[in-house]
């Protein structure tokens, strides 16, 4: 009896080259040796990867795809306010990171030049900036519309930073089911929402709007 072939998905792919560099505690050199010895041919790799690299920024997206699908299958989400909202996504997102923390680790530490491990999380990145940006309400808002655009690419930013720095965090940590991760993870997000206050910001633009229009038509 002929054994049946594994239908050949991108998870399923993506499952064995998380598990090959777990064993071998090396990436593979070439697409080549990731397929031999494999059910799957190189040209099958290629209908939804065109490189490993490719196929390494995939899985941290697909962290990110994971972690939102997640979320809304609470129905209560919607609901919630932007700070909320963020809360959950870091002790989601970061609960899907420690359920794959060994290739988590291993990835991120694979090459000696930091940039080229950063390289692998481009994906994640436009994700989570786009995530940001839905997610962001009027209340954190300048009420100049003209501001508006610098303001919410610098939230995307700041965001994507406090992000960074929490995965460095929780790689670090070593304490029980990372306690020490959700604790930075409140004060962050906390002390980040704190700094979003728009309010003293939109009043000072007023004040210069005033001080402006006065030294203009008083004249």
């Amino acid at each position: 009896m002929a054994v049946k072939k594994n239908i050949i998905t991108k998870e399923y792919i993506v499952s064995l080259y998380m598990d090959e560099v777990l064993e071998t505690q090396k990436k593979p050199v070439s697409v080549f040796h990731f397929v031999k010895g494999k059910d799957f041919t190189e040209a099958e790799f290629y209908n939804f990867f065109g490189t490993l690299e490719g196929l390494e920024k995939e899985i941290f997206r697909m962290f990110f795809a994971n972690t939102v699908d997640l979320l809304h299958k609470n129905t209560d989400y919607p609901e919630y306010t932007m700070k909320n909202k963020m809360l959950s996504f870091y002790f989601t997102f970061f609960e899907v990171l420690t359920a794959n923390r060994s290739y988590v680790l291993q990835s991120l530490k694979s090459h000696q030049n930091p940039i080229r491990n950063l390289t692998q999380l481009s994906l994640l990145r436009e994700s989570f900036k786009e995530y940001v940006s839905e997610i962001l309400t009027d209340d954190y808002r300048l009420e100049q519309e003209k501001l508006q655009k610098y303001q919410e690419k610098t939230i995307q930013e700041t965001a994507w930073l406090q992000l960074m720095m929490t995965i460095k965090f929780w790689a670090d940590d070593s304490s029980p089911a990372f306690e020490k991760t959700d604790i930075f993870i409140e004060k962050s997000v906390h002390a980040s929402f704190e700094l979003m206050n728009v309010a003293p910001l939109n009043h000072l633009i007023d004040l210069g709007k005033f001080l402006f229009k006065e030294k203009i038509y008083s004249k």
